[in-house]
């Protein structure tokens, strides 16, 4: 369908890119070697429409919802996995693979999510070990009866609450048990939907109950080389657009005082605000951050990420700053109306360029002209650099990784659908 340079014309087009760089002070293949330094997680939920593979009735969304009826969807972990796998073959390096509790296996059996253990995720973990992939975790506080009041750990029930807390300590242990297998720490992400739809009399109680409910699930200590604790703020959800319990000023004190990471997820804020803006001021008090990147049009809605000034900003702050060893960084989207393998594509080599870019970017160039005060050059060095052949450097990167080059890799999917999605009925 489509066609890309030959492998000596992408090789000519790096040699001269990589010169046009040097001429700025850039060192392309320093870049590079950072580059494949740093891994992205990507998200189980894209390859389901946030389904999971539970047996526990669903009876509530709790703010997530994806659009779109696109055939060929997974519907065991069977089939997530061939996709993920065909995904992670079209993805210059070495990354990681972040995981809901509803994507349990449990041979059948009817496992409530707070009995849950690392034996309900054994081939995940094989899997994983097998591809060399870190891997991530997360307690699903969502899509279950208990999580119908639009409460789970900030419920005024406190049998609801007890059992949201049960959850977390179990995805908590089955996050440790991921990093030691795997020789990786997971990072264990806590987002819970509550909240309310319109004005609250009492938004108070609800904070000291998560509060206390929080410190509860984080009571057991575990080895940070095993399993790394984050919690995650939103501004509003759906079903939760006057109040949102866990607001970011409530989870960036919880974070602070309890020396958790904080997650910034790119659609949580309102907006007009970047998580790139959040960055370093939150470093300033924290070892290590979280990112959920994501691409709200409008309203969190979790569109596919792509090459955007968010995006590029975003990495330009981990770059700038060499964050890039103190920051997680994984995506979150989930589009129903694509390729779903198109969507994990699209996104995680989205996500690699603008780090790709930011690694590019003649930096001590631009911080020389701020320190002297010549925001004139800063500024029209800033935008000649924009322009820069940071697509060869690109092409020759996964060139030598062994993926596919350009819209190589439309044509992979295209013909993955033709061959395995569309036998899916």
């Amino acid at each position: 369908m489509f066609s890309r340079p030959t492998d000596l014309q992408i090789e000519r087009s790096f040699a001269v890119a990589s010169e046009v760089y040097a001429a700025y002070g850039v060192d392309v293949p320093a870049a590079l070697s950072r580059l494949a330094e740093i891994p992205i997680s990507l998200h189980c939920w894209q390859g389901d429409d946030v389904g999971g593979f539970e047996n526990v009735e669903a009876q509530s969304g709790g703010g997530i919802q994806a659009t779109g009826n696109y055939p060929g969807k997974a519907r065991t972990a069977d089939e997530l996995r061939q996709d993920a796998e065909k995904a992670l073959s079209l993805i210059p390096g070495r990354h990681r693979f972040n995981l809901h509790a509803m994507y349990a296996e449990t041979n059948g059996k009817c496992v409530d999510r707070n009995e849950l253990a690392p034996e309900h995720f054994a081939r995940w973990i094989d899997w994983a070990k097998a591809l060399g992939l870190g891997m991530d975790f997360n307690p699903t506080c969502f899509a279950h009866p208990k999580a119908d009041s639009g409460f789970t750990l900030s419920s005024a029930d406190a049998g609801v609450r007890r059992f949201w807390i049960e959850h977390c300590i179990a995805c908590r242990r089955i996050g440790a048990a991921i990093g030691k297998a795997l020789g990786s720490p997971a990072v264990t992400n806590v987002w819970i939907p509550d909240g309310m739809k319109d004005i609250p009399i009492d938004r108070n109680a609800p904070r000291q109950r998560l509060v206390e409910a929080l410190d509860a699930v984080f009571k057991e200590e575990i080895d940070p080389k095993l399993n790394l604790d984050a919690v995650e703020s939103k501004l509003f959800g759906i079903g939760s657009e006057c109040y949102v319990v866990g607001s970011h000023e409530f989870y960036l004190g919880y974070a602070v005082t309890r020396k958790k990471l904080l997650t910034l997820d790119a659609g949580h804020f309102h907006p007009t605000e970047t998580i790139a803006d959040k960055i370093c001021s939150v470093l300033a008090y924290l070892p290590e951050l979280l990112l959920h990147v994501s691409r709200g049009v409008r309203w969190d809605s979790d569109h596919v990420v792509i090459l955007n000034d968010d995006l590029r900003a975003t990495a330009e702050e981990i770059i700038r700053h060499g964050f890039e060893k103190r920051i997680h960084i994984g995506l979150d989207f989930f589009d129903a109306s694509i390729n779903r393998i198109a969507a994990w594509v699209t996104g995680t080599r989205a996500m690699l360029k603008a780090i790709l870019i930011a690694l590019l970017e003649p930096t001590h160039l631009l911080r020389a002209a701020e320190d002297a005060g010549d925001y004139t050059a800063r500024l029209a060095l800033l935008e000649e650099i924009k322009t820069l052949p940071s697509g060869a450097v690109w092409d020759c990167y996964c060139l030598e990784r062994g993926v596919p080059v350009g819209t190589d890799w439309i044509n992979a999917v295209k013909q993955y659908e033709n061959d395995v999605l569309a036998k899916r009925g």
